[in-house]
């Protein structure tokens, strides 16, 4: 089991210390979070400047930035459980996730990380699964992993749990919705141990948070960033297995699905993807056959630096720049490069000031690099 950093860029202690603040500090997100150490070089300066850009964004409170002793209870506790946090620029985060759109900067994982470099396939689906489709999704998984393949799921009840089942002798990863230590459900806690001794298991949420419904979403957002492709088994209408599906297919991963009986709700959501294009599996060499081309390309995403000296080359927006970006902002999610083009303003003018309105709470960010005014601003 690798629980060793390979070689390759490195936070030092102290970088990851602030790394660990600055992304637990509210409104601080991938995209803030990229943008904040590609303006500051460092998440300690971002981290003295949050006030000030927050306040000129308009926010109407301060958010709390946790405190040194903070994050350094957190990283003894992912020690005490033997885990460890991984930056996007280290050589231990799995490629995949750098490919991602706006990747999680630092993840909490424990187990082999070799296998987070393995090519992999997610498998999801319904979690009240029938005897067919768990034994479809431990075939599948079974199946796959012998070829040389990771299993990537989200440890819940049912197709998850199955997937990771069938492939704990030759790869596994579960990504949890709350803290490496606060595996869910219940009944799966033994499976989660079992997979961070023989598998990999990974979560950006903090150590000691229960899950929510709302962290679910990002749960399957990153078990669809993960893999190659992502295999439907079993999906309601509405599912979080078809969540997973759209944003895998957002992301440009090949969206597979097996067909079901008409009959079986359970069955509907996997039958609508194939419906709209979703290549059909019945047998482990349909995934196969569609992944091996893939399987074998190098990464796109070298390792890069993990910071920089800080750019003030472009001059500061000024008020009446935060005016004319504001007017250009409304509900509808809009992309960055048309923001740009409409106000006239420089890109890095334009990236400071949705900067200083993420921070304060006042736009979304959107896959793609769309942002969009939320309800509250006229």
């Amino acid at each position: 089991m690798n629980h060793a950093p390979s070689a390759g860029p490195r936070l030092s202690d102290r970088q990851r210390l602030h790394w660990l603040r600055l992304i637990r500090t509210e409104n601080v997100g991938p995209a803030s979070f990229r943008d904040l150490i590609n303006r500051f070089g460092s998440a300690e300066a971002a981290i003295a400047m949050l006030p000030e850009l927050a306040s000129r964004g308009g926010a109407k409170r301060q958010s709390r930035i946790p405190s040194e002793r903070e994050a350094e209870a957190e990283l003894e506790a992912a020690q005490r459980y033997g885990a460890r946090f991984v930056a996007v620029g280290e050589a231990d985060y799995p490629p995949m996730l750098r490919r991602m759109d706006l990747p999680p900067p630092i993840i909490a994982v424990k187990g082999d990380t070799a296998v987070g470099h393995m090519p992999a396939i997610s498998i999801v689906g319904a979690r009240n699964a029938s005897a067919a489709g768990v034994r479809m999704a431990r075939m599948l998984s079974g199946e796959i992993g012998r070829e040389g393949y990771a299993i990537v799921s989200g440890l819940a009840r049912g197709i998850d749990a199955a997937a990771h089942t069938g492939s704990l002798g030759t790869g596994t990863i579960a990504v949890l919705a709350g803290g490496l230590d606060k595996p869910y459900p219940p009944e799966n806690v033994g499976l989660a141990a079992e997979i961070g001794e023989r598998g990999l298991l990974i979560t950006e949420m903090p150590f000691g948070w229960e899950p929510r419904a709302r962290d679910f979403p990002r749960r399957n957002r990153l078990v669809a960033g993960l893999g190659l492709g992502l295999v439907v088994v079993e999906a309601a209408l509405r599912s979080g297995s078809l969540i997973s599906a759209r944003l895998a297919g957002e992301m440009g991963r090949i969206v597979f699905a097996v067909p079901g009986s008409p009959l079986d709700p359970r069955a509907a959501g996997a039958n609508g993807l194939l419906k709209d294009g979703a290549s059909i599996v019945t047998e482990a060499r349909d995934v196969l056959d569609v992944l091996a081309p893939l399987a074998g390309s190098p990464s796109i995403s070298p390792v890069s630096p993990l910071e920089e000296p800080p750019d003030f080359s472009t001059p500061p927006p000024d008020d009446s720049d935060r005016a004319r970006l504001m007017e250009a902002l409304g509900p509808v999610p809009t992309p960055i490069d048309e923001i740009i083009h409409h106000t006239g303003l420089h890109p890095a003018q334009v990236f400071l000031i949705l900067l200083e309105l993420d921070l304060a709470g006042r736009i979304e960010r959107h896959g793609g690099g769309w942002v969009s005014l939320l309800a509250a601003d006229p």
